[in-house]
């Protein structure tokens, strides 16, 4: 029998990175469109819909689109198909950015994801996504672009800049919750792919350390699509019961803010927390969390090999080079080499200025790719998924996460082994 595997440039990981790194490389070089705005208050209801801002948000689709066409050609799609499905996804994509660009949303914390996916939702379940739109619900393909170009804002100037005491809160809150979420899954009786999203969501920052493992150990979009649900629903209450815990008992405002920073999932909740506290506190917060989104690329590394060597291991192979190479995802390589390439190689002035851009088309593919896990996935899916255990698994893992954060952030930036920063 032919062998029908593509050829190693066409595989999805490798189009992930051509397309990143096409993104990341025209940027510096002047491609800079307009982009849509998305910020809005009550009284401006409509300023995102005025003629300027919906003409740049035609102009940005037609670019990530044409981008974006090669790879789903290589993939198997018609063009004419994958257009009009890319239309529709971005168009949805547009709208989840649009409602979490709302004062109220931006007050809470409530990001893009949480809309997106729930958009999805809602159109599978209500009607069922029709199979123009899913003809472009290339959920991989642009999570992965999305990682690729994520790489280039990981710098690492940064690490620095997040400092000694941020750096190691997070390497221990990291390393020690993970291991014990991972344990707390086994005893649930989760399989090691679900423990390994669940454990790198709870430990590192939600929905962007669920994103990257589920990248590297090639995971289940939906077991991803229930993971960020739930880490984005049971953030909600924690913004308001946490800020009101540390005024409550008196907790150090800079302790106060490595807690928030250390717990939190998303970067947006620790901002807004940290604001009903004090600024002092919303800055160490912003820091510790930052100081986590940092490791996403040395967790999803780690997390790659272990698994190709899992992976193998069970298939009775040994876990040469070359097997771990075979089965090693490629986008992890985009990833570490933007970020190299704009730590070292791209002038500082020109990192700065192309910096807005790349968060605009990082933030779009990861909104079109939560589209997309919505519109392939059913509530029913959600609400019956193993009996209900991962819920539970991921909720031992977060209390066990918020008390051993807490004890660590007395212990590091309450004065009692390291001067407390003043900021």
């Amino acid at each position: 029998m032919a062998n029908t595997k593509p050829a190693w440039w066409k595989q999805e990981d490798w189009l992930a990175v051509w397309l990143g790194a096409a993104a990341l490389l025209a940027i510096p070089l002047g491609l800079r469109p307009a982009l849509p705005v998305f910020k809005w208050s009550l009284s401006g209801f409509w300023k995102p819909f005025d003629a300027a801002n919906l003409q740049a948000s035609v102009w940005l689709m037609l670019i990530l689109g044409l981008m974006a066409l090669p790879g789903a050609a290589a993939l198997g799609v018609r063009a004419a198909r994958f257009a009009a499905g890319f239309a529709g996804i971005y168009v949805l994509a547009w709208l989840a950015q649009w409602m979490a660009g709302s004062a109220l949303a931006s007050e809470w914390g409530i990001e893009y994801v949480i809309f997106a996916l729930l958009i999805g939702l809602f159109i599978s379940n209500a009607a069922g996504a029709p199979a123009w739109l899913l003809e472009a619900a290339r959920t991989e393909y642009y999570i992965k672009t999305g990682l690729v170009i994520m790489g280039a804002t990981i710098l690492f100037s940064d690490i620095a800049e997040a400092g000694f005491l941020g750096m190691l809160q997070a390497v221990l809150v990291v390393g020690v919750v993970w291991y014990f979420t991972f344990w707390v899954c086994r005893r649930f009786r989760l399989d090691d792919e679900f423990a390994a999203m669940l454990s790198t969501a709870v430990s590192i920052c939600g929905v962007s350390a669920a994103i990257a493992a589920c990248g590297a150990i090639q995971g289940d979009k939906r077991r991803l699509s229930y993971v960020a649900s739930i880490v984005l629903i049971v953030a909600v209450p924690m913004i308001v019961l946490q800020p009101w815990l540390v005024k409550s008992l008196g907790i150090p405002d800079a302790v106060g803010g490595a807690w928030l920073g250390g717990t939190l999932d998303t970067t947006g909740s620790v901002v807004a927390a940290g604001a009903l506290i004090s600024e002092g506190a919303m800055k160490i917060g912003t820091i510790v969390k930052f100081a986590q989104n940092l490791l996403i690329g040395f967790a999803a590394f780690a997390l790659s090999v272990w698994w190709t060597m899992r992976k193998s291991a069970a298939a009775g192979q040994k876990a040469d080079p070359g097997v771990i190479w075979e089965r090693f995802p490629k986008f992890v390589i985009g990833f570490a080499a933007a970020s190299l390439v704009y730590s070292f190689l791209v002038d500082p002035a020109v990192v700065k200025a192309a910096k807005t851009p790349i968060g605009a088309f990082r933030t779009a593919w990861f909104a079109m790719a939560f589209v997309s896990i919505g519109l392939e996935t059913k509530f029913t899916d959600l609400l019956t998924m193993e009996e209900g255990r991962p819920l539970y698994a991921f909720l031992t893992g977060q209390a066990a996460n918020v008390i051993w954060t807490l004890l660590l952030a007395y212990a590091i930036f309450g004065g009692y082994f390291f001067a407390t920063p003043q900021i």
